[in-house]
């Protein structure tokens, strides 16, 4: 996979993420299965994936944790969407949108109606 296959995949990961956080805070496992739920299972997100992704957006400003007490009454980290955040979804979104109009363009193409 090259670099920008990474930054794609890392982006679109972002994405689903910031756009469930959108919902309201969640811990990491409540957005893993949100997404899978959400998607009828086609996209899961293992734990390798999503922490790390969390963790750098943290850093970058785009959601907030904290510490609190999960629905089976364990401690667990909420991520909320910062204002920040949802900058950043706005444009994540714009973006894909583009991308895949893109690529809807090209898989409709007919060759022999031109």
């Amino acid at each position: 996979m090259t670099p920008k296959q990474a930054d794609s995949l890392q982006g679109t990961l972002d994405l689903l993420v910031l756009k469930t956080l959108e919902q309201g805070p969640m811990h990491g496992w409540g957005i893993t299965l949100h997404i899978e739920r959400v998607s009828d299972a086609l996209l899961r997100v293992e734990e390798g994936s999503l922490y790390p992704a969390l963790h750098r957006m943290e850093r970058e400003g785009w959601i907030r944790a904290e510490w609190g007490v999960s629905e089976n009454n364990r401690k667990a980290r909420f991520y909320r969407l910062t204002a920040r955040g949802r900058k950043q979804l706005t444009a994540a979104r714009e973006s894909w949108e583009r991308v895949t109009g893109a690529v809807a363009l090209v898989l409709n193409f007919d060759s022999r109606a031109n």
